[in-house]
């Protein structure tokens, strides 16, 4: 059984920096898309960021040139460096893997990590 480990969330002030992680745990053969989403209170989640295998990436409007999303293919590890985060940024964020086991290529979600940003 796959699990997605996350870690790297909290409380940050406005324009402050986080970086999140997420690393599967589990046997599993190949990944290809890892990427992160978050979910406000009252909204639904939304797309953060996503990285290809292959190194292409795809990113939010709302979080262009303040986040970055990065793998070390070797360790199957994807960061969210967060910069200049600001109170809109406040959500519960999820990792996210399409990953390949014995039962073929399934999506799995980390359990998720809080952040806040406080102004």
């Amino acid at each position: 059984q796959v699990q997605l480990v996350e870690s790297g969330g909290g409380l940050v002030q406005a324009g402050g920096t986080l970086r999140l992680s997420c690393a599967p745990s589990g046997i599993f053969f190949s990944i290809n898309v890892m990427g992160w989403y978050r979910q406000a209170p009252g909204k639904q989640r939304e797309l953060v960021a996503t990285s290809t295998s292959g190194g292409s990436t795809n990113y939010a409007d709302s979080v262009k040139g303040r986040f970055t999303i990065s793998r070390h293919n070797a360790k199957n590890t994807v960061y969210l460096q967060m910069n200049s985060l600001n109170s809109e940024d406040t959500a519960v964020y999820y990792c996210n893997a399409d990953v390949l086991t014995g039962g073929g290529w399934r999506t799995y979600w980390g359990q998720g990590t809080q952040v806040t940003v406080s102004s």
